[in-house]
């Protein structure tokens, strides 16, 4: 009797084994990444957010439209001039890679700011910082302040631009953010 129970036991694990190894119930992949590599050691990797498709949540103080729509965005004080976004990230394919928010808004205490976390599953995340004023070009300069994983000991230039849409019926707020990094990592010292 005791020898049965545990060649039921046996048997059942390994019948568990074989059904989630034939079906598995997440089933990840992994989008390639589309990195160029330079002759410095750095390297240098394009995303872009379609306005306003890829717009996952946006919280802003008073506005009248919200996403998703009925987002109830809290009335405090120290939230009145901040707003926060959430989005898709695509890379050059158009295949979404990730997720990505950004923060942005003016405080008392350290003047305007615009901050980006972006995060790709596969690889981790990113934390940018940015100057709050894009260049006459249309360009808002930032720098990798941390990352997690792939981007751990990297720091380099991200780069924000948005491109807006001029055609069709509803243009307005249409458009895409393009965010280029140029990353490189720590220098290593030739004994």
């Amino acid at each position: 009797m005791f020898r049965t129970f545990n060649l039921g036991i046996v048997l059942g694990i390994v019948m568990a084994a074989t059904l989630v190894y034939f079906f598995p119930w997440v089933d990840q992949h992994r989008e390639r990444s589309l990195i160029s590599v330079h002759a410095n050691g750095g390297n240098s990797e394009s995303f872009h957010i379609m306005l306003p498709d890829d717009r996952i949540m946006a919280g802003v103080a008073g506005a009248q439209r919200s996403t998703p729509p009925g987002l109830d965005w809290p009335e405090l004080d120290f939230l009145a001039n901040i707003q926060a976004e959430m989005f898709k990230v695509r890379n050059e394919n158009g295949v979404v890679v990730g997720v990505a928010s950004r923060m942005s808004g003016k405080s008392d205490q350290h003047g305007s700011f615009v901050e980006w976390v972006v995060h790709l599953p596969a690889r981790g995340t990113m934390y940018v910082s940015m100057d709050p004023d894009p260049s006459p070009d249309g360009y808002r300069e930032g720098s990798l302040r941390a990352g997690t994983r792939e981007f751990l000991t990297l720091n380099g230039v991200v780069l924000e631009r948005f491109v807006k849409n001029d055609f069709g019926p509803d243009s307005d707020g249409a458009g895409r953010i393009e965010l280029a990094t140029a990353l490189v990592g720590p220098a290593v010292e030739l004994e």
